[in-house]
């Protein structure tokens, strides 16, 4: 079952994602939350596998409300999901890589909705790739403050090869393919480059190889 706390300050937009989810089998709507405080304060107490964050609440927006949440070390199992009304709003490139796992525009059909959850949930691929990547492939060239030049160094000539491969798009299992490996061993590649970056999941991943230099902007034509 996939936990998930709505947060989102208008009512109608929380019963419509909570009559989509709750139709399903594999997916609980544990908690409503009105405001990006309250939704830090949920998320501490349900512990929720999934939090579809909207940006732009009262009190505390949700850009604020998701670092809160990625900070603390108690909900390292949650994943955030950002909600917004533009697909290429500078504030989510920042959300990206302050931790969020993905974005959804809010007009996304059930369909992709429920895929984005199970997909995140699962941690297995980055959360909308074409429109993820094009997000960051627009932000990332203002850039300011790059990561150490000296961080790629800590991986090995085939890790620098998944994580390539990771920005561009691909699951586990396409890596496994590409490389000719098992699925287990793309795997365990993908946890050893996060565990060495020390980054939460695929999202940031991404971010992390544009911010270097390993993928260029341009790659996706």
């Amino acid at each position: 079952m996939i936990r998930v706390l709505l947060a989102d300050d208008q009512t109608l937009v929380r019963a419509g994602f909570r009559s989509i989810l709750e139709a399903e089998d594999d997916v609980q709507v544990v908690a409503e939350a009105r405001d990006g405080a309250e939704a830090v304060a949920l998320a501490s107490a349900e512990r929720p596998d999934i939090v579809l964050m909207d940006i732009r609440m009262p009190v505390l927006d949700g850009l604020e409300a998701t670092r809160r949440i990625i900070a603390d070390p108690r909900l390292s199992s949650v994943r955030v999901i950002i909600l917004t009304t533009f697909d290429l709003d500078e504030h989510i490139y920042g959300a990206i890589k302050g931790g969020a796992s993905g974005f959804l525009l809010k007009d996304t059909e059930p369909t992709e909705l429920l895929h984005a959850i199970r997909v995140v949930a699962r941690g297995d691929a980055l959360l909308a790739p074409a429109i993820t990547r094009r997000l960051i492939a627009e932000f990332a060239g203002r850039i300011t403050d790059p990561p150490p030049a000296g961080e790629l160094d800590a991986l090995t000539g085939r890790e620098r090869e998944v994580l390539d491969l990771v920005a561009r798009g691909l699951s586990n299992e396409d890596i496994a393919a590409r490389l000719v490996i098992s699925h287990a061993t793309a795997k365990t590649h993908v946890s050893r480059v996060l565990a060495k970056l020390g980054v939460r999941d695929r999202a940031q991943l991404v971010v992390f190889a544009y911010e270097t230099g390993l993928v260029k902007p341009g790659w996706l034509g």
